[in-house]
């Protein structure tokens, strides 16, 4: 069995290969590199979980495997303020499709602030702490919990909720 990530992203492929490697011990990892098709910055729920569908059935496409799953970064405009969220897909050829949402963290007004100048996340908080690629390690989430949480921790979660029809038969 294999199951291939549409991302090269190291803490997107790492998400994947924690929680599918319970379910799927068997199970090769590929990544590839694939195209969200909107945005670079996502904004809204709808945009964001279109993006990681998109990385899914590409990654599939592409690969021919058993799976393909896509995670995908965003940002929301709330009453409260501006919010991350995330989304996962995971496809199987049969096209059936299981997603997992979240991630909502309240972002600091000062990377709104840069999130309007430079409008991708990554870069504002690269800013914010003065780091580069800060999206390929700790990211967001681990930079404003200081260490509370972690990206990958938090992408596991999207992961297993994606996993769901695939994991039991209640979605059949």
């Amino acid at each position: 069995m294999t199951i291939a990530v549409g991302s090269t992203n190291p803490v997107k492929l790492a998400a994947v290969k924690a929680v599918l490697s319970r379910a799927y011990p068997e199970a090769a990892f590929v990544a590839v590199d694939i195209a969200s098709g909107i945005p670079e910055q996502p904004w809204g729920d709808d945009q964001t979980r279109q993006g990681a569908y998109n990385r899914a059935a590409g990654a599939l496409a592409e690969t021919g495997a058993d799976f393909g799953v896509g995670l995908e970064g965003g940002l929301v405009e709330t009453s409260v303020g501006l919010m991350t969220c995330a989304w996962c897909a995971m496809v199987d050829s049969n096209k059936t499709t299981g997603y997992g949402g979240g991630v909502h963290m309240l972002l600091p007004p000062i990377v709104g602030d840069i999130l309007r100048e430079r409008r991708e996340l990554g870069p504002a908080m690269d800013a914010l702490v003065n780091e580069e690629d800060t999206k390929r390690g700790r990211g967001a989430v681990g930079i404003l919990t200081n260490g509370l949480s972690t990206r990958q921790a938090a992408y596991e979660q999207l992961v297993a909720m994606a996993a769901a029809p695939f994991v039991t038969g209640y979605y059949r």
